[in-house]
């Protein structure tokens, strides 16, 4: 099979059909053969319905439906999981993402990219809810992990069906896939200039706090790529030199003391100094950070139950 085109969604009964006929244009006309992944995030309108109606039209219409809405992260997962295509095209489902990018985003793929990451350089989103936190969301990315892209969080986007099988996205990380991608040793990354087309229907499904959990979902992503695997190298570095730090101070003052004594100079009790009170903070401290580096070591940061949902699927899977 060429292509899988995986679409999570949440409450867009309206564009459903509408995708779905542009697509198969699309790939019809490029004689493409194709599966459309259609993964209803808990939806609490009419889209499975659709769907449903779809998959019993196109047999390669495939759905799958969660019990709850889950998040967009969980949505492309198990899209991913369930792709076959030589290449996993993702979009979203309000009609933004023009599937006439299908084939251009398809063969730069098959011509050696292990990703290709859509960039919305003409947007229809307001300026200064959107545009501007986004491009300055996109420039710290940019800077913290090397990678040049500038839109991260394009929905529209295309890989290597052994990318997608090789990473697992949760949370909140979709904004990330590329990082997480590079950190799996994809680092054939591409970015492409793709259509952003104005909103057809409904609302959209992302607020302002979206800026705000991105530059933590940030941080977490870039620490779990770099010391998932030896966390140690994090917490007993940082626990050392807090410890060698009190240590040093505390050091300092017993041969402050140990010299007034011997010169018969009068001092105040160590335990009068604010910096025994540093001193001893710093040393427990870099204990407490030595301790969680040792104990996250043993642990590691896997967990079988990190992607949990309960999924019913369309007969065509």
């Amino acid at each position: 099979m060429d292509v899988s085109i995986v679409i999570p969604l949440y409450n867009e009964d309206e564009s459903l059909a509408k995708l779905y006929d542009w697509i198969k244009r699309v790939v019809d006309s490029n004689a493409l053969s194709y599966e459309i992944i259609f993964v209803d995030d808990g939806s609490k309108d009419k889209s499975w319905s659709v769907v449903e109606a779809l998959a019993d039209k196109d047999t390669n219409v495939k759905g799958i439906k969660f019990s709850r809405n889950y998040g967009k992260s969980a949505a492309l997962n198990v899209g991913f999981e369930n792709a076959e295509g030589d290449v996993v095209i993702t979009m979203d489902a309000d009609l933004q993402d023009s599937p006439d990018e299908i084939p251009e985003l398809y063969q730069m793929v098959k011509d050696g990219y292990d990703l290709v990451s859509g960039w919305k350089k003409k947007r229809y989103d307001s300026k200064i809810m959107k545009n501007l936190p986004s491009k300055l969301y996109n420039a710290t990315t940019r800077a913290i992990t090397g990678i040049r892209l500038h839109d991260f969080n394009c929905g529209l986007k295309a890989y290597r069906n052994d990318v997608v099988k090789s990473i697992e996205v949760y949370g909140e990380m979709h904004r990330y896939i590329p990082v997480i991608a590079k950190g799996a040793g994809f680092d054939r990354i591409g970015e492409k200039v793709v259509q952003h087309r104005r909103r057809e229907f409904g609302i959209s499904k992302f607020g302002m706090n979206r800026f705000i959990h991105g530059y933590l979902d940030l941080m977490s992503i870039v620490f779990i790529l770099k010391f998932s695997k030896k966390p140690m190298h994090f917490f007993g570095l940082w626990g050392s030199i807090m410890f060698i730090i009190g240590i040093a101070l505390a050091a300092l003052m017993g041969v402050q003391k140990i010299i007034a004594s011997i010169e018969g100079i009068q001092m105040r009790l160590i335990t009068d100094s604010p910096y025994f009170y540093i001193a001893l903070a710093t040393m427990i401290i870099g204990c407490q950070l030595f301790l969680a580096g040792f104990l996250a070591d043993m642990i590691g940061r896997n967990s079988p139950t990190r992607n949990t949902y309960l999924i019913s699927k369309k007969k065509n899977i």
